[in-house]
């Protein structure tokens, strides 16, 4: 059924709305070289865009991505494999889209699932793990208003005292998100994230290659489907993952696994920020000046609890890194909208001219 991929009332109105009578509401679970797979409630099947798609989309996010609900037309051949003669013809508004700025110049954006409701960070407490790159993973998280949840892998590696230690810088950093120990090798754990996951919801799992989430996936669908590779001695991933795919689980509820992730780059995510370093804008409001800069300004609380060892100097760099990464991508947006505005008027009045040439061709 439908309702157990997740179709509720909201996104059935969205689908009378925009939906023909012909067509059907269906969920994009995976997206493969260009061949989307959706699943009508009964099965999957292919289906292919329509070419108003190519000639519309302005940008990466008018294409469907996984967990994208889409008005589906069927086109029966008459043959076995009328599965495959499907068309989508819209996408419903998405409740939450999941996405990170592409690594280098552009300023496009690389889709990485909707309507996800928890996403689980996967960090090793062995080799990966590292305060900085949750907090942009929190940004991240946060910026789509999914829930963000730690899970710590490969805990059969470390003392309980460790991995105390670990979660005492966490909490030491400001952050406050839940956070589950799990190992795959001795299955310690991963009782807790089946717990936390409830049916006709949809997770996803983050995070960097070599972590742990193709065997975590896998444990928690009960089968080997998803090809897991060796770690080496310096704890570098490979990539296993090679696709985004909505995974339909037995117990009840979806999961997107996601391909690794070395480099995280943000983009404007001024609600991320305040979600992930809520800590910092606190104490920033106490600062005497409403505009303080937080550099030599009198009776800055900022500097005052970094000079108290109240705030971590590392955790405030971040911030400060983070903020200016989202100024510098909000500039860089503006600057090129701006630019295909120009260029669209400039168009504009040449096809005037022009036209204007063909009524009056004696005019001069």
């Amino acid at each position: 059924m439908l309702s157990d991929l997740g179709l509720d009332s909201w996104f059935e109105g969205h689908a009378r709305a925009l939906c023909a009578s012909k067509c059907s509401v269906a969920r994009v679970v995976a997206i493969d070289r260009g061949r989307i797979v959706v699943h009508d409630g009964e099965g999957e099947l292919f289906a292919e865009l329509l070419g108003k798609f190519f000639y519309e989309a302005e940008s990466a996010a008018k294409f469907p991505c996984v967990g994208d609900w889409v008005c589906l037309e069927r086109h029966d051949s008459g043959l076995n494999d009328a599965k495959h003669f499907a068309s989508i013809h819209n996408i419903l508004p998405r409740k939450t889209l999941l996405q990170r700025k592409t690594v280098g110049y552009n300023e496009e954006f690389q889709m990485l699932g909707s309507n996800i409701d928890s996403a689980f960070i996967v960090m090793s407490c062995h080799y990966d793990f590292n305060v900085r790159k949750l907090e942009r993973f929190l940004v991240m998280t946060h910026e789509a208003h999914i829930e963000p949840v730690l899970l710590f892998t490969k805990t059969d590696l470390v003392s309980e005292e460790a991995l105390e230690l670990l979660i005492e810088d966490i909490r030491a950093a400001g952050i406050h998100i839940k956070i589950l120990a799990i190992s795959n090798t001795t299955a310690d754990g991963l009782d807790k994230v089946r717990q936390f996951i409830e049916p006709k919801k949809t997770y996803c799992l983050l995070g960097s290659s070599g972590v742990g989430k193709s065997t975590l996936m896998n444990k928690l669908m009960g089968s080997n489907n998803f090809e897991t590779q060796a770690v080496s001695d310096s704890g570098q991933g490979k990539h296993t993952t090679v696709r985004r795919h909505l995974i339909i689980l037995k117990q009840g509820g979806m999961l997107i696994d996601m391909p690794g992730m070395r480099e995280l780059a943000v983009s404007e995510v001024r609600e991320g920020i305040e979600g992930s370093f809520t800590d910092i804008l606190e104490l920033a409001k106490k600062c005497r000046f409403s505009n303080c800069g937080h550099s030599n300004e009198p009776d800055c609380a900022i500097l005052r609890a970094l000079a108290n060892h109240e705030l971590d100097s590392e955790h405030y760099k971040n911030y400060i890194k983070i903020n200016k990464e989202s100024k510098h991508h909000k500039e860089q947006t503006s600057f090129v909208e701006k630019r295909k505005k120009a260029k669209n008027a400039s168009r504009i009045a040449s096809s005037k001219v022009r036209q204007r040439k063909v009524r009056d061709p004696d005019e001069q």
